[in-house]
């Protein structure tokens, strides 16, 4: 991924032409910002998703083994990682656009793109303790308890986010 920071090194020809036209620069870089909160927010997204692939299939070998009594609790996990998928994509983009009636400052801009990166390691964190989650039933419940800590951690976190974009931090 491009850091917007990082695109003048990277434009293209049209676009350094089109950054010397009065106000159209400011434009270019809001996009730039947009397109990376973007593909970041995706990201977290996709890196949840995929963990949520290692508790179907810790679901699916705990049924053939007829270990049920952890499969609830382990479909309230899905439904929490699920939840904080549908927040991640639908989240207010960490910019503002030109005819926008809520300008967002690039102060704020900047907090929430370095807040953002910070939410990638825990993400990545997050998605590695659910991904280690053990197949032994005996270890399960105490592991399935830390992951759900954690999920309701990254809720807060994600919580603490809008709040930034809102102002309030």
């Amino acid at each position: 991924m491009v850091e917007p920071m990082d695109h003048a090194t990277r434009r293209n020809w049209v676009e350094t032409i089109l950054r010397h036209i009065p106000g159209f620069r400011g434009y270019l870089e809001k996009e730039y910002r947009r397109d990376s909160d973007n593909l970041q927010r995706e990201w977290l997204a996709h890196r949840l998703e995929l963990a949520k692939r290692s508790v179907d299939n810790l679901m699916g070998l705990l049924a053939e083994g007829g270990h049920v009594d952890q499969l609830a609790t382990l479909e309230q996990v899905r439904g929490r990682i699920d939840h904080i998928v549908a927040r991640i994509r639908g989240a207010m983009e960490g910019y503002s656009g030109f005819f926008d009636l809520v300008r967002i400052d690039e102060d704020v801009l900047d907090r929430v793109y370095q807040y953002d990166l910070s939410l990638a390691e825990r993400v990545e964190q997050l998605a590695a303790a659910i991904e280690r989650l053990p197949t032994c039933p005996s270890d399960l419940a105490c592991a399935i308890g830390e992951v759900r800590h954690s999920l309701d951690e990254f809720h807060r976190l994600w919580d603490m986010r809008e709040e930034v974009l809102a102002g309030l931090r």
